[in-house]
């Protein structure tokens, strides 16, 4: 079992900077891939960024490559998602999961373990 916990949005201006966090629960989590969502009002929830359980290998989506970084440290049982150059539609709560390492899947119903969600706000 992992329990997953997402801290760090808000609201921030256009082109500003947020950093997300993602704490985990459970010894296990250092052996499991972990990915980051977001869903906005009306919309269905989305693929932003995965990481392998090592850190090694990394996947966005085409929507924040170059503006968002993804890493984690096992150590702290923490990933993150660094959010640079945010845009009005980069507003969404967003979500960290996880599931058992091996393949980076980019699908919602390949993930195990959700977090409850944090808001980002980015006003123009």
């Amino acid at each position: 079992q992992v329990q997953l916990v997402e801290s760090g949005g808000g609201l921030v201006q256009a082109g500003g900077s947020l950093r997300l966090s993602c704490t985990a629960s459970g010894r296990t989590f250092s052996t499991y891939n972990m990915g980051w969502f977001r869903q906005a009002p009306g919309k269905e929830r989305e693929f932003v960024a995965a990481i392998s359980w090592t850190g090694g290998r990394t996947y966005y989506a085409d929507s924040v490559k170059g503006r968002f970084t993804i890493s984690r440290d096992n150590a702290k049982n923490t990933g993150y998602l660094q959010m640079n150059s945010l845009k009005p539609e980069d507003t969404a709560v967003y979500y960290c999961a996880a599931r058992p390492g091996g393949i980076i899947f980019t699908t919602t119903h390949s993930y195990n373990y959700w977090g409850q969600g944090t808001q980002v706000t980015v006003s123009s």
